[in-house]
């Protein structure tokens, strides 16, 4: 992709994720999201087919860096030098979350919300699986595996519902304990 087509697309990420903050994903219209981006709607189309399909580019393009093995020094945390074993990985990944709670939040309550959990634990599957060395439970692989996944989306979940009122250190420390203790 090109340096043009590159800032178009996060034009449209910028204008779809203030979108997301202020109304329903249902309620949102490419329209709007062509107005806020300033596009045409030919350039729009020539990126995404759809607006579910930008809610699954935007979900990639954030669990791609969330999920990746190489990790930077950035803004709100630091976890480029870490040892990094299942609970930085989880922590990491709630620190991006936190940093983008406006938006997590507004795609969480609404229907969008099963769309971005679907990719969401797809991502975590995949984590886990590298994972699946730290854990230490006499069942199947395949259940375990179900059982984490499906309670750490939980547990985002819980903590979006809840403010984020606790840190991303302590959320994932607690999900660590109930999963693994």
């Amino acid at each position: 992709m090109d340096r043009r087509q590159q800032k178009t697309r996060d034009a449209i990420f910028k204008a779809f994720s203030k979108l997301i903050g202020q109304k329903r994903y249902a309620n949102i219209t490419v329209q709007e999201i062509i107005d806020e981006a300033n596009i045409g709607r030919s350039t729009f189309y020539a990126h995404f087919e759809t607006k579910d399909e930008l809610l699954k580019a935007l979900c990639t393009d954030i669990f791609s860096h969330v999920f990746s093995d190489e990790l930077m020094s950035e803004k709100t945390h630091d976890f480029s030098g870490e040892n990094y074993v299942l609970e930085a990985k989880l922590t990491h990944i709630l620190h991006h979350l936190k940093d983008s709670e406006k938006n997590i939040a507004g795609i969480l309550s609404s229907e969008s919300g099963d769309l971005f959990m679907k990719y969401f634990k797809d991502y975590l599957t995949e984590l886990f699986s590298k994972n699946f060395n730290e854990i230490k439970v006499n069942a199947p692989a395949d259940f375990v595996l179900n059982h984490l996944v499906g309670s750490f989306a939980e547990t985002v979940k819980w903590w979006v519902d809840n403010s984020m009122k606790y840190t991303p250190e302590q959320t994932a420390r607690y999900y660590i304990e109930v999963s693994y203790n």
